[in-house]
């Protein structure tokens, strides 16, 4: 009796583990899917651009949260332990510097992958808006994590991603490949548009909550003025002095994002008699997302 209840448990393993191998299979070729684990949403679309049906994507920062607070959940954490990469931003994005070596250790055989190689970094600028507390305009306060939300530099994370990929799947050298090329032309093709949306505005200052559009902005010679301080929202004198600073620019808009509060945004909203616009920078469906972006910051520049 003992030998059958042992049978019947070796059966159900193996049934178990046939359809957890076919549930993480491509349906058209029945190939194991390679498990990539990204950190920010807009990562998964640069990733199933370029693996197609040859990747199952899993991304650790839940839609609508902050990588500066985010905490990666057990099962987030177990499910790490089957992936084959990490692709990490690799810009200084503080979830990542928090969280990945307690990644890495429960897998430590994945492939760790840094999207931001070969990407110049750019500093990240934290305005005082109180002149005479600071002594000065601004202070540097390391370099800006936001590198995919410039075409150009998005174009570098799509090349790092199909390299990384071609490297552990080289049998699919040319699948990936050939969606690289067709993705790239694409975000060519966004950088025109956005280009094209952006240009013959005398005024090219735009306020937001939080500086993530630091590359956007030096893409498109764009200048961006932060509502955030030093990470923390501004105190009355800093909010008095953008309000000021609005008046004098003519801005009309203040860009904020989900993962963001909008009370101070709506204050100098209030003050200016303008309007809180969302963008969103973590958004998946990227091109789709930076060309309405774009044209809504067009539209606030009017």
């Amino acid at each position: 009796m003992n030998y059958k209840i042992l049978h019947v448990i070796i059966l159900l393993i193996a049934v178990v583990s046939g359809i957890a191998c076919i549930e993480n299979a491509d349906p058209k070729t029945g190939q194991e899917k390679l498990i990539v684990v990204v950190s920010i949403l807009p990562q998964a679309d640069f990733v199933e651009q370029v693996g197609g049906d040859n990747v199952e994507v899993i991304v650790m920062i839940a839609p609508g949260a902050s990588p500066a607070t985010y905490e990666p959940t057990a099962s987030q954490l177990k499910a790490i332990s089957s992936a084959t990469m990490y692709a990490k931003v690799g810009s200084g994005l503080l979830f990542e510097e928090v969280w990945l070596d307690k990644i890495k250790s429960v897998n430590p055989d994945m492939l760790l992958v840094d999207t931001s190689e070969s990407i110049t970094l750019i500093a990240m600028e934290e305005h005082h808006h109180n002149e005479e507390i600071s002594g000065h305009n601004g202070d540097i306060r390391g370099m800006d994590p936001h590198i995919w939300l410039s075409p150009a530099n998005a174009k570098t994370i799509v090349q790092n991603i199909c390299d990384s990929l071609i490297r552990i799947d080289p049998a699919n050298k040319t699948y990936y490949e050939q969606n690289k090329e067709h993705y790239i032309h694409d975000l060519e093709v966004l950088d025109s548009e956005i280009n094209e949306s952006l240009s013959g505005f005398e005024n090219r200052t735009f306020m937001v909550f939080h500086p993530s559009w630091g590359y956007f902005a030096r893409d498109y010679n764009l200048t961006m003025i932060a509502v955030e301080v030093e990470g923390k929202e501004p105190s009355a004198s800093d909010l008095e002095h953008l309000i000021e600073t609005a008046k004098e620019k003519n801005i009309k808009v203040i860009f904020v994002q989900p993962q963001f509060s909008t009370k101070s945004a709506e204050v100098i909203s209030k003050e200016i008699r303008g309007n809180v616009v969302p963008v969103d920078p973590l958004a998946k469906d990227y091109i789709t997302n930076l060309r309405q972006v774009s044209n809504t910051i067009a539209q606030g520049l009017t």
